[in-house]
């Protein structure tokens, strides 16, 4: 068990504004999590109304979090210097507006473009809510519990997504589902300068452009590898990326050591990640929004057009796997008190581990309650493991690097949703190219998606068009169990590596009591 907090003075409770408050940050999380799933309810309409071809169609989806990733540690940033509510305010009414635009985009490119400018609204979103929770709520007891309403809010909209998006694609088109973040972020417009502080950083420094360059071109080019190295293997391209990236990555640290140097500010401090706590926990929200976005991209796909579910019963069918997330992350926020981080995340990490385990036995005539269980299971293991790692990233970092502990919390969660739909989707449309078998007649187009397949079998007559949608869900099928068996491998190497390291962490912290060291001052010391 951890070590009981001792409080060294009265508690200050917050009163009904601090949680109203709250209530106006919990929106644009809720939102920016619809946005991650509802996407998937709409992506066999979506590439019957737009036709992309499969790396079009992964860059739709993928570009979002991307972009995402790559500026919100430049965005929680800017938000400690110019202002977190200012930053919140802007990427509100710049979300809403390119949300409107994404909704009637005529073409797959369009939409990509679209999708990337929401990444960099979206960006300015998240680590201003994490920062402006931790100015409101500053007791950790109800920070705590804040960040559980905080994470059952992304939550709750990963939940929405599915069952949003199946009711708006029963009655209107695709577009829809970006068209339903206007009214919200109107709302909120109007009602966060009341409700809401402004908070920065005393005495910031001038923006990092350097570092801002370095970090995504660290980012979009590793990305790049794994969707190249899923279409056509390890060739000269995904060689280039990768060698690109990894060039990145060594001069932003190098750059980073520079700028130190010569007394000036960093773009990140890259010294946060010397505390393992900070460290593994970071490793962990990627790693479980890594099985989220892995498991949604395949699992409304199947739903639709292998068993033949509708949108909104595919959103229904998933909707107890995002209820489980929600109560599993509640959960945590009173299991913290009882049990250590590295039990939790553990834990947490394992029940994943055990949801794509599950997901290896699908088949073309699966029961649906198969695919029922493996999402649960997954929605568990996220619940419970990202509440107790938000609380630690924040609680890590010192308070004047609160937008900069929480871009690290929200960058690892977008990392994880790259990768998740990088690696799982690579693996899948990789594998279904491979195997699927086209009928005379048949376009092209079908053998790059089973989306496509599906469309392009209503123009067929009945004998090839029952051929290639045959064909096409047996190969989609064999590319989910290959790609569930790669997510298993690798969630499998996290727990071990961040279990173990939260572990030792914990074991310095129990050492460090019996020498009557505070706990608070050993996790920001880095031991």
């Amino acid at each position: 068990m951890s070590r009981p907090e001792v409080s060294t003075g009265p508690v200050e409770r917050p009163g009904a504004r601090a949680w109203l408050a709250l209530a106006v940050l919990v929106i644009p999380t809720l939102l920016v999590s619809i946005d991650n799933t509802v996407l998937g309810v709409a992506l066999p309409e979506l590439s019957a109304a737009l036709g992309p071809d499969a790396s079009t169609l992964l860059w739709v989806v993928d570009i979002y979090p991307l972009v995402l990733a790559g500026l919100l540690v430049t965005m929680g940033t800017l938000g400690d210097r110019i202002g977190r509510r200012r930053l919140l305010m802007i990427g509100v009414a710049g979300f809403g507006v390119v949300s409107l635009a994404a909704g009637f985009a005529t073409s797959a490119g369009q939409l990509v473009a679209a999708r990337a400018l929401l990444g960099v609204f979206g960006a300015m979103l998240m680590p201003s809510t994490l920062a402006l929770l931790r100015t409101v709520f500053v007791d950790r007891v109800h920070r705590r519990l804040a960040l559980a309403v905080w994470a059952t809010g992304f939550a709750a909209g990963a939940a929405l997504g599915p069952i949003v998006g199946g009711l708006l694609l029963e009655h209107f088109w695709w577009g829809s589902i970006f068209v339903m973040s206007v009214p919200p972020m109107a709302l909120l417009l109007v009602v966060a300068p009341f409700l809401l502080p402004e908070s920065r950083e005393p005495s910031p420094g001038r923006l990092d452009l350097v570092g801002v360059l370095l970090s995504l071109l660290a980012m979009g080019p590793l990305v790049l590898a794994v969707k190249l190295i899923g279409s056509s293997g390890f060739g000269p391209g995904a060689a280039a990326s990768v060698l690109v990236g990894a060039a990145a990555a060594v001069g932003f640290v190098l750059h980073y050591r520079r700028r130190v140097r010569a007394g000036l500010d960093p773009l990140i401090d890259l010294e946060l990640f010397a505390r393992p706590v900070l460290r593994y926990s970071a490793l962990a929200n990627a790693t479980t929004m890594f099985g989220l976005t892995g498991l949604l991209f395949f699992a409304a796909q199947y739903l639709q057009l292998v068993l033949g579910s509708s949108p909104l019963e595919a959103g229904l069918l998933l909707l107890p796997s995002f209820l489980v997330t929600i109560v599993a992350g509640l959960a945590a926020a009173r299991l913290a008190r009882r049990f250590a981080l590295h039990q939790l995340v553990s834990v947490g990490l394992a029940l994943v581990l055990a949801g794509f385990a599950v997901s290896l036995f699908l088949q073309v005539d699966s029961a649906v309650l198969l695919l029922t269980t493996a999402a649960v299971l997954i929605g568990a293991g996220i619940g419970l493991s990202e509440t107790v790692t938000n609380d630690a990233i924040l609680a890590a970092a010192p308070p004047e690097k609160a937008g900069a502990a929480s871009a690290v919390s929200e960058t690892a969660y977008e990392v994880g949703a790259v990768f998740g739909t990088a690696v799982v989707g690579g693996v899948l449309s990789a594998v279904y190219r491979d195997a699927v078998v086209l009928p005379g007649g048949a376009p092209a187009a079908a053998g790059e998606t089973l989306g496509s397949a599906v469309e392009a079998a209503r123009s067929l007559p009945a004998g090839p068009a029952g051929e290639l949608l045959a064909s096409g869900r047996e190969a989609f099928v064999a590319g989910v169990d290959l790609a569930a068996g790669v997510a298993a491998a690798i969630v499998a190497v996290v727990l071990v590596t961040a279990g173990t390291g939260l572990w030792r962490a914990h074991r310095g912290v129990l050492a460090a009591g019996a020498s009557g060291i505070p706990e608070r001052a050993l996790q920001r010391s880095g031991r």
